[in-house]
């Protein structure tokens, strides 16, 4: 378990993602995070209201919820290997905000980030390995607007946390 106890090289890991990435695209097509995630959700959400959801449009109409969707299962996966990583890595730790004030960041800037993928169709992961490397100009908007949203997020963070 040596692999695990120091951090790759970038240039090493990168080429190792770019390649995977290829063999994925070619046996599956395009992937996304969103996809899984906006699943699950939906899932939830139908558990939770039943049949009612059909009243919604998007769970109706462009997302119908569904345990074969098979996005569900490599976002879990992806999950699953990144905490047995961390722990095999000795790296894992749980950290539990302790002021309201950090929930409430939390929790707008999570739904802050669902919005912005609904709304676009796509997600960040897409975006980086999907849109920027075909030199397409909606992926460099969208980075442009994350690391600018990253920016700001984390001034007002740090000035909440300050006060």
């Amino acid at each position: 378990m040596e692999f695990f106890k120091k951090t790759l090289d970038p240039t090493v890991a990168l080429i190792a993602i770019a390649i995977l990435d290829i063999f994925l695209f070619v046996a599956i097509g395009a992937w996304t995070v969103g996809g899984g995630e906006t699943m699950m959700t939906g899932l939830a959400a139908k558990a939770v209201l039943g049949d009612k959801i059909d009243n919604i449009p998007f769970w109706h109409l462009v997302f119908p919820p569904s345990w074969g969707y098979w996005k569900i299962y490599i976002s879990l996966g992806m999950l699953f290997g990144a905490f047995v990583s961390a722990i095999l890595s000795k790296e894992f730790y749980l950290r539990i905000p302790k002021r309201l004030s950090e929930w409430v960041m939390i929790t707008i800037g999570g739904l802050l980030m669902g919005f912005g993928i609904r709304l676009a169709f796509v997600c960040n992961v897409s975006t980086f390995f999907g849109l920027t490397p075909q030199m397409n100009m909606g992926g460099y908007l969208a980075i442009t607007g994350i690391i600018a949203g990253a920016w700001v997020g984390s001034a007002i963070y740090k000035r909440i946390l300050e006060v």
